[in-house]
C-alpha cells in the first residue's frame, strides 16, 4: 500500500487539503488536536467563571488540584499530538483506503456520522471500565474525588498507546473519512467537558431523556455502588437506555465521587501510570500464563479463582473502582 497516497487521498476528500498543506504531514494528520486546542481558552474561562462560584466549597473545588487537572489534560493532549500519527492514522488510512462505499459528506451523512461516532464512544468508554488495560489509563479521570469543569481535563497521556481510538476504525472502514471521524470525535469531547459540573441540576425531560446531561454524567463518576459502571454515553445518553446501563440518582445515594480507594498520591505520574504498576504486579504474581495474562482483558474486579498467592493481599482494587460482576 502506497502511504503517501493514501494520505493525501484522506485530506483531499476531507475537502481540507488546504489547510493541511499549511502544516507538517505528522502534525496535521490529528485534526482533533486542532479542535482542542481551539477550544482550550474556552474550558480555561468557563472554568475560571466556575470557580469563582464555587471556591468557598472544598468539596467541589480546590486550587491546586485544579491545576494538576489541567496539567494533565496538556499531557494527554501533548502525547495524542506526538503520536497519534503515527501510532492511529496508518490503521485509519487503511481503513479507509479499502473502505466498503464512499460516503460524502453531506446534512444527513453529517448527522449519522455524528450518532455513530457516539455509538463508537459509548462502547470505547464501557469497555475502559470493563477491561483493565483500558481502564489502566481512564482511571485518572475518574480518581478525582470533585466533580467540576477542571475535572474533565483530568485524561491520561497513555491514552493513544492502549488502543481505545480502535474502536472508530469502522466508521472509516464503512466509507467515513478519517478527518471527519475525528472531528466528530473532538466536537464530542468538546460537549462532554461543559457537563462535568455541579452547577447545572436537571434539565426539560425530553431533554433528559435524550441526551447526556451534567444530571447524568454526576451519577456516572460516582463510586457508589448502585453508579458504578453506568451512564457510558458521550453525547447521547440513549445508548444506556438501550442496553441497560443506565442509570439515575437516587435519593438515598447522595453522589460520591472518585474511585473506591485512593491512589496514594497526587503528582502526574502517580496519577498516569499507577493502575499500570498494580495490573503489572497481578501479572507477576506465579501462575498458569493464561491467568495472568488474564488481568489485561478482565474486568479491574477480575481476581484468579485459582490463586492462593499471598501477595494477593495487595488486591488491585485498592486503586480502582469495585462494582460485583452482574449480567452484561
Amino acid at each position: 500500500m502506497n502511504w503517501t497516497a493514501a494520505f493525501n487521498s484522506v485530506y483531499v476528500d476531507s475537502g481540507l487539503a488546504s489547510l493541511v498543506n499549511r502544516l507538517p504531514a505528522w502534525l496535521a494528520m490529528d485534526e482533533r488536536q486542532l479542535v482542542f486546542m481551539l477550544a482550550t481558552p474556552v474550558f480555561i474561562g468557563v472554568f475560571a467563571w466556575e470557580y469563582f462560584k464555587i471556591r468557598h466549597n472544598p468539596r467541589l473545588v480546590d486550587g491546586k488540584e485544579s491545576v494538576r487537572n489541567f496539567m494533565l489534560g496538556a499531557g494527554y493532549q501533548t502525547t495524542e499530538l506526538l503520536f497519534a500519527g503515527l501510532i492511529a492514522f496508518p490503521v485509519y488510512a487503511l481503513a479507509y483506503h479499502h473502505r466498503l462505499w464512499d460516503i460524502p459528506l453531506t446534512p444527513l451523512t453529517a448527522v449519522l456520522l455524528w450518532v455513530l461516532t457516539d455509538f463508537c464512544f459509548y462502547w470505547m468508554h464501557r469497555s475502559s471500565h470493563r477491561v483493565r488495560w483500558l481502564w489502566a489509563a481512564h482511571v485518572t479521570h475518574h480518581s478525582s474525588e470533585r466533580m467540576n469543569f477542571s475535572t474533565a481535563m483530568r485524561q491520561n497521556a497513555t491514552n493513544i498507546f492502549n488502543g481505545g481510538w480502535l474502536f472508530y476504525v469502522p466508521l472509516a472502514l464503512l466509507g467515513f473519512n478519517p478527518v471527519w471521524i475525528g472531528v466528530c470525535y473532538a466536537l464530542s469531547l468538546v460537549y462532554q467537558f461543559f457537563i462535568h459540573t455541579t452547577l447545572i441540576g436537571r434539565l426539560h425531560p425530553a431533554i433528559e431523556y435524550v441526551l447526556n446531561t451534567p444530571n447524568h454524567h454526576r451519577v456516572h463518576h460516582g463510586r457508589n455502588p448502585a453508579y458504578i459502571d453506568t451512564n457510558y454515553g458521550g453525547v447521547f445518553i440513549i445508548f444506556d437506555r438501550l442496553f441497560g446501563t443506565f442509570a439515575t440518582e437516587r435519593a438515598d445515594q447522595p453522589i460520591q465521587y472518585g474511585i473506591t480507594r485512593p491512589i496514594g498520591g497526587d503528582g502526574l505520574l502517580i496519577s498516569w501510570l499507577h493502575e499500570y504498576r498494580d495490573m503489572f504486579r497481578d501479572m507477576a504474581r506465579s501462575g498458569p500464563l493464561s491467568q495472568r495474562l488474564g488481568h489485561l482483558w478482565m474486568p479491574p474486579d477480575w481476581e484468579r479463582e485459582s490463586s492462593t498467592d499471598s501477595s494477593s493481599a495487595a488486591h488491585p482494587e485498592e486503586t480502582r473502582q469495585i462494582k460485583p460482576s452482574r449480567p452484561e
